[in-house]
């Protein structure tokens, strides 16, 4: 039996930062991944044949991936800002917040809110989150801190208005216009199904959405999100790790035996460490243990449009629109509408959802062929629990697509139907995805886009976030605490966790 220093279960992202940090400090590392690419879902795809785009399918924007890893990793990457930071439709006008022309959105907010406090109120609001997203993003690089070093660090009113009370509570005392309430709430609601005003698990969401790399700014990867996973990938492998593809792990014991199969049958390694960059219930199946399986909630759907829908509010350009992200339908009182028809067993009547067309900031997506003809959009949609496709999953989902493009039709002055390109067969460049889909394709227990919900970044016990009960088995992905989303966090981490040992 072949021995590794550590074998990293899992080359998804955050894998191949635990990889390239371990190689490169001299430990014999092997990566296994099951499908036949590294890069887990931080990968880009030519979804619809015959169209000559790189769509980032699955993940498509980094907020939480820190600086100091693509520095001390010497990632080749180029993470480009977006200037909008949203726009958010309602009746012939619209919200839009523009990074770099404050009067703008002041004027924007006063058309909206027919006053200047809840624009007052969004400044005042932000400055806090940045200011615990500063005193926050170093640490989760960090040993955990306990939640009193926490308070202490983001100060008793960011403690009490984003850790100990609900968010909805916070925001509907700060803001009184129920567009404005929700365009800040659509953050603690991302891929995490909760009442933003009973369930703290909304705030863990929030806290996660704003804090990224210490500005909470949702960067576009130039490229596609291949750009990243091939930059990590590039620097695991220059670091001396061994990548293995196409191989599928069956097994992992507390003692660091992992078996896998690959084209050439079933085979077993041994590691002194095992690194999981598994979902945490996919670990307790490997071990053996029962399974806890977690619940996705969102609807994921991939375009290629042949031109930019027109806007009822002719005053705004569709580029500014689009290129930032677009809310649609999420007013305070529709999402809190959409989640109680969720909680019913409903499919939502106006799914409240968000876009953005990353080809708008990055065109290098786009084929040669197609640039200036054609724009890529990405829409995720809200309150879409993996219930609601459980019993008929393909017609659910196709009923979800079908209210959500309804939904959308709504706050446009044309269908979105009319703008989607065809490809060459004559079909419609539109694929949509649920927590169904991405539990059988994807290997995502529930299609939960984060592992498991997600945690608090502090503890009382310490540590790193990614030990486990077993002393050489350890968390490296989404799943540890201070993971999810598009960060190597986890990796880090756990990494980390063994240099230090």
């Amino acid at each position: 039996m072949r021995s590794y220093d550590v074998i990293v279960a899992g080359g998804g992202h955050n894998g191949l930062v635990a990889a390239a940090y371990l190689a490169g400090a001299g430990r014999r590392v092997l990566v296994l991944e099951r499908l036949d690419h590294a890069g887990g879902l931080a990968i880009s795809a030519q979804a619809f044949p015959g169209v000559d785009v790189r769509l980032s399918r699955y993940s498509y924007l980094v907020s939480l991936l820190p600086s100091s890893i693509v520095r001390d990793l010497g990632l080749d990457l180029e993470l480009r800002r977006r200037r909008y930071a949203s726009y958010t439709p309602t009746g012939d006008t619209g919200l839009l917040v523009d990074n770099e022309d404050a009067a703008r959105t002041a004027a924007s907010f006063a058309d909206v809110t027919g006053g200047e406090a809840d624009h007052k109120a969004w400044q005042d609001f932000y400055g806090m989150t940045e200011r615990v997203a500063r005193a926050l993003a170093p640490t989760l690089l960090e040993p955990l801190r306990t939640p009193a070093e926490i308070e202490r660090l983001v100060g008793a009113e960011a403690w009490r208005d984003l850790f100990q009370r609900p968010i909805g509570e916070t925001v509907d005392e700060r803001f009184g216009d129920d567009t404005v309430r929700g365009v800040v709430l659509t953050d603690a609601l991302i891929g995490t199904y909760a009442d933003p005003a009973t369930d703290l698990l909304a705030n863990r969401c929030f806290l996660y959405h704003v804090i990224g790399d210490g500005t909470g700014e949702w960067n576009v990867p130039v490229g596609g999100m291949c750009a990243v996973s091939g930059a990590l990938e590039a620097a695991a492998r220059r670091a001396g790790a061994e990548i293995r593809t196409g191989a599928e792990i069956i097994g992992i014991s507390p003692s660091g035996e992992v078996a896998f199969v690959d084209a050439d049958g079933e085979h077993a390694v041994n590691g002194g460490h095992v690194l999981v960059n598994l979902p945490p219930a996919v670990l307790d199946r490997l071990l053996g243990r029962p399974q806890t399986v977690p619940e996705g909630a969102q609807l994921k759907v991939n375009m290629v449009l042949s031109r930019l829908p027109r806007l009822k509010d002719a005053s705004v350009d569709p580029r500014a629109a689009f290129s930032g992200t677009f809310h649609i339908n999420e007013r305070r009182d529709q999402l809190a509408t959409a989640y109680a028809q969720a909680a019913r067993g409903e499919i939502p009547e106006l799914p409240p959802a968000e876009v953005y067309c990353h080809s708008l900031t990055d065109p290098s997506i786009l084929g040669p062929g197609l640039r200036g003809r054609a724009e890529t959009m990405t829409l995720f949609g809200l309150h879409m629990p993996a219930r609601l496709f459980r019993k008929n999953p393909d017609k659910a989902r196709d009923d979800a697509l079908r209210a959500t493009f309804a939904s959308i039709n709504s706050v446009l002055a044309e269908p979105i139907e009319d703008c989607l390109l065809r490809a060459p067969d004559g079909s419609p460049c539109v694929e949509a995805k649920s927590p169904v889909d991405l539990e059988r394709e994807a290997g995502l227990p529930g299609g939960h886009i984060f592992h498991t919900d997600l945690s608090w970044p502090y503890a009382e016990e310490g540590g790193w976030g990614v030990e486990t009960e077993h002393e050489r088995v350890l968390m490296c992905g989404a799943g540890a605490r201070r993971g999810g989303g598009v960060s190597g966090i986890g990796g880090h981490n756990a990494a980390m966790a063994l240099l230090t040992s």
